[in-house]
């Protein structure tokens, strides 16, 4: 008897959830902003919940599930409708680099530092912040790039020009703290190193807040 209950009550909550899904939209699968994170981890539990508490029966996971739904899609309703509601549940994107500078009071808000920030960019394809104009965080926590010129991906195919050799830039202070394994790792020291900022007219390594090597294209320096 309990197994064709929990039969009934599986076929029931398969196509509700396959009913709420479509009815919502796609949105809730790819979970394009925190509200349709959170929201598919609650219509997983509700479902679940209901399922293995035999003391609800099929009527409350009808109900649960249908309530939780129309609620749903009343907020995807008035997002689509009304521009302010839409910011409030959806967000908006930050800019993380702008003209090329990171921005660390972005950087703040969205409490990320400079690791997190360069992890996301490699997981981009992209290895150094030299090669970044644009940065934006998007609403579900991933990045969108757009390079500058020289970094964009047509300029040798489509001129035809030489294949250079590929090298990975090395981060060398971060946070106004020189990261020695790194640079001794180079083949460089800290005379080097002091050589390299004073050409660019920095003292005090305190006084960066990134610094990228990378082989065929010198030092890269963002001062705070």
């Amino acid at each position: 008897m309990k197994v064709i209950y929990l039969t009934t009550e599986l076929i029931i909550g398969f196509f509700l959830l396959f009913i709420i899904v479509k009815f919502v939209g796609k949105k809730i699968i790819n979970q394009i902003t925190p509200f349709t994170f959170i929201a598919a981890i609650v219509l997983g539990e509700l479902l679940g919940n209901a399922l293995y508490d035999h003391e609800i029966g099929v009527f409350y996971i009808i109900y649960s599930m249908a309530l939780w739904g129309g609620l749903l899609f009343l907020v995807e309703y008035l997002g689509q409708k009304y521009l302010a509601f839409r910011g409030i549940f959806e967000g908006k994107p930050s800019v993380l680099i702008k003209n090329g500078i990171v921005d660390r009071e972005e950087l703040k808000k969205n409490r990320m530092n400079i690791n997190q920030l360069q992890s996301l960019l490699r997981q981009s394809e992209t290895f150094s912040i030299r090669e970044v104009a644009f940065c934006y965080l998007e609403s579900n926590g991933s990045i969108s790039i757009l390079k500058k010129t020289k970094y964009q991906k047509t300029t040798q195919e489509d001129f035809n020009m030489p294949i250079k050799s590929v090298y990975v830039p090395v981060t060398l202070i971060r946070d106004g703290e020189v990261l020695w394994d790194e640079l001794i790792d180079l083949g460089f020291n800290e005379s080097w190193l002091k050589k390299q900022l004073k050409s660019q007219g920095i003292s005090d390594n305190k006084d960066i807040f990134v610094a990228e090597w990378l082989e065929d294209d010198g030092l890269f320096i963002q001062t705070y």
